[in-house]
């Protein structure tokens, strides 16, 4: 058999296999959910068999069948133990003792699989975790001290973390095998629509003629996208491509470009009203409504995507960049009229979650139904049956790296449930803080970083929320505050060295170098560092208190990110020197401080200095 053909028949396999898996999770989507570990089991065949076909053993892309042999071996001591689990989850839900040696032999061969499995996707890091928490519930009772925990046999160990729905089976995988799945599709289907190129467009016309517009459109456009994709490198691979070139083409560095790309991709998780769709994760953790998470979220977001236009403006008005020329700017018009039904499904899932409130399962289904009759009803842009192809191709290998680091990392909290480590980190966490609030943020915003560092955001957030959230609660933070503040530094370390892989791929595709790269964004998303302490002492930024509360910390929040823009990027509305730059940063700071008498010091020294720069220092030229 020739390669060409070869490699025709693996891809036809793998589209199979992808398009099988959609029409599951949408059948699921709208008849009903089956039982956890049978959904979940199913789900998890689907991902790791479509790793094992498009992996090879160094983690490298397929372009063919390969190594037949080993994807055989791979595939089978995977599927094997996920069909038993499928075939008899009924009697693994009551069963009480032990496993069994057939189970344990089974347990023992999907473990491997799904490691080996994580290895190809994610890399050593995470398997190897997972192996040091395997170890340490078994052989942990011959620690010392808090590490120390009882005596656990290897059969208890499979029993809880194989099979029951505690450990590869629990929340994480859970999540990803209900709706989170239907959010990645629901991407894919804006982005093979048009949808990506769309959004590009409207934030080029209103946001690409004015000073820094090419750096500001890539702001605006990896917003609306990065809200919906969940994936601050996949939203950078995305847009990144026609984004950085532009910026690069009208002026601004190659190392600006590149972390301007990262930065605004990354904040797109945290943007609402999806999130990246990890929102509905927060709600579930804490017993919350969706809506109210969304709602808290907003103003913290907003904040971050000010204070990152502010930074190019700024950096443009230094340097003296122009926006593209009015004679570039798309028409809008012609755009809507011919893409139209483009902006109704984002609406509709507004109106669905919002305002029905129902579940994001039922709203995904929906959506996906209504983005579907659109663009079937709408001539300009019929649906074609190689563009569902490739929706479904999309939508499921967007899915498998979070699917299978999410399994993964099951095994990791189900140690910690099992021994009760997760209690005991955050009594560390607790007594090397003595009890001060401030030093706790600080020693949990370390904690984020580390842990969220090359993980999905999902898997990032669901290892932080069991490990050091509840330390947050113990000492008297909002519970949403505690969750929100994890959930950005676990997102943001996606743009901070060693492991910032949005700059990373931000990076190549401006041809920069890693570095310097990665330092820019870390200035460009400084905001992001300060905005995480500021509500935890005043829930009013996440919509806690009288709306008068809200309102004028909201005003206090602006003033001082435009300062703390000001001061990082040394120009206001004239290049300032280093006195000034230190009073803005100065002023910014006590701006952020949740206390009124530092507010109102900080508002006035805020009008002086704007003051001095509109009429006093003439002297420097105004660049607009």
């Amino acid at each position: 058999m020739s390669i060409s053909r070869k490699i025709s028949i693996h891809g036809s396999l793998v589209t199979t296999i992808c398009l099988t898996w959609c029409i599951f999770q949408l059948y699921t989507g709208v008849f009903g959910v089956f039982p956890a570990q049978l959904q979940r089991s199913i789900h998890l065949a689907f991902a790791i068999t479509l790793i094992f076909l498009l992996r090879d053993w160094k983690g490298r892309k397929r372009s063919g069948e390969g190594d037949l042999v080993g994807q055989i071996f791979w595939i089978t001591i995977s599927l094997i133990p996920l069909i038993y689990i499928a075939v008899n989850y009924e009697q693994l839900w009551v069963q009480t003792e032990t496993a069994s040696d057939t189970q344990m032999v089974l347990s023992l061969m999907l473990v491997i699989g799904l490691l080996e499995a994580t290895r190809r996707t994610v890399g050593n890091a995470v398997p190897i975790i997972a192996i040091v928490f395997i170890i340490y519930s078994r052989f942990g009772e011959m620690l010392p001290g808090i590490l120390a925990h009882i005596n656990y046999s290897i059969y208890d160990i499979v029993q809880y973390q194989v099979l029951g729905l505690q450990g590869i089976f629990g929340v994480a995988l859970g999540v990803m095998a209900t709706f989170v799945f239907l959010f990645i599709l629901y991407a894919a289907v804006l982005n093979v629509s048009g949808a990506g190129e769309l959004f590009i467009a409207i934030a080029t016309r209103y946001f690409g003629g004015v000073r820094g517009g090419p750096a500001k459109t890539a702001v605006a456009a990896s917003c609306l996208f990065g809200s919906i994709s969940g994936s601050a490198v996949a939203n950078v691979a995305g847009t990144g491509t026609f984004t950085i070139p532009l910026m690069k083409r009208t002026g601004f560095k190659p190392s600006f470009a590149g972390a301007v790309e990262a930065v605004a991709s990354t904040g797109g998780q945290f943007m609402p009203p999806l999130m990246g769709a990890s929102a509905f994760l927060v709600a579930e953790v804490t017993s919350t409504p969706f809506w109210q998470v969304a709602l808290a979220a907003t103003i913290p977001a907003l904040l971050y995507y000010f204070a990152v236009l502010l930074m190019v403006d700024f950096e443009a008005g230094k340097t003296g960049l122009k926006g593209i020329p009015k004679s570039e700017l798309p028409l809008i018009g012609p755009l809507i009229k011919k893409n139209w039904h483009l902006l109704i499904s984002p609406l509709c899932l507004l109106f669905f979650l919002l305002i029905m409130h129902w579940s994001a399962m039922k709203a995904a289904v929906w959506t996906i139904g209504v983005t579907f009759l659109t663009m079937v009803i709408n001539p300009n842009s019929r649906l074609t049956f190689s563009q569902c192809i490739e929706m479904a191709r999309q939508g499921a290998l967007g899915t498998i790296e979070v699917s299978i680091a999410c399994a993964t990392i099951g095994i990791v909290i189900g140690a910690m449930a099992q021994t009760g480590l997760g209690f005991q980190l955050s009594s560390v966490l607790i007594e090397l803080a003595g009890g001060q609030l401030w030093l706790l943020l600080i020693l949990t915003m370390l904690t984020s970083l580390v842990l969220g560092m090359g993980l999905p955001t999902v898997a990032a957030y669901l290892v932080l929320s069991v490990t050091v959230a509840p330390a947050l609660v113990a000492l008297g933070v909002h519970i949403i505050a505690a969750h929100l503040f994890i959930f950005y530094f676990g997102i943001i370390s996606a743009i901070t060295p060693p492991v910032a892989l949005a700059s990373f791929v931000a990076a190549g595709i401006a041809q920069e170098r890693i570095w310097p790269t990665s330092m820019t964004a870390v200035r460009l998303g400084s905001v992001a560092f300060l905005i995480p302490f500021v509500f935890v002492y005043d829930p009013a930024l996440i919509m806690e208190g009288s709306i008068s509360d809200i309102v004028w910390r909201t005003f206090i929040a602006v003033c001082g990110t435009l300062l703390w823009a000001a001061g990082l990027q040394r120009f206001l509305i004239h290049k300032m020197g280093k006195f000034e730059t230190t009073i803005a940063l100065f002023t910014a700071v006590l701006l952020i401080a949740p206390y009124i008498y530092t507010d109102l010091v900080g508002l006035a020294i805020f009008g002086l200095l704007v003051t001095y720069n509109l009429f006093l220092n003439k002297s420097k030229p105004i660049n607009v």
